[in-house]
């Protein structure tokens, strides 16, 4: 049986995907040395932190906060910042349709992004966004 924390990671996942058809979205990817044109992704499995623990049922409450980095190069069409404010509008409100993740969660919530440009020596630019998704949720197991 999938423990509690990688189904809540497997649902986020997917939920990115739906949201940003194109782009890439990877977990636990090491800095690539290209961008996709339609963005990357990259989930990590983050901290599940400190458990609240209520003992009448036994249930670990966890506050997990999930790391999401989102990266986009220019494509000729649109300004670096404009298709990563795009990518983060999508999955925002992707959030906010299912703050859930049918079930899986007591709440989802995705915190602002830092932003920052990506440069590299005789390579186009892009944009960078690190955001923090927090998903509050029960297991009756800290490991399952």
């Amino acid at each position: 049986m999938t423990s509690k924390r990688e189904q809540v990671l497997e649902a986020l996942r997917e939920t990115l995907t739906a949201a940003l058809p194109g782009a890439q979205v990877k977990r636990n990817l090491t800095k690539p040395e290209k961008i996709p044109a339609a963005g990357l992704v990259i989930l990590r499995d983050g901290d599940p932190g400190e458990p609240e623990v209520t003992l009448s049922p036994l249930t670990y409450i966890y506050t997990h906060r999930i790391p999401i980095e989102v990266a986009v190069q220019l494509s000729g069409l649109q300004a670096n910042e404009t298709a990563l404010d795009g990518l983060l509008g999508a999955f925002g409100s992707a959030v906010a349709a299912n703050r859930t993740l049918g079930g899986l969660c007591d709440f989802l919530e995705a915190e602002a992004p830092a932003t920052d440009d990506i440069e590299a020596m005789g390579a186009v630019s892009g944009r960078w966004a690190d955001l923090t998704v927090v998903a509050v949720y029960g297991t009756t197991d800290p490991l399952n």
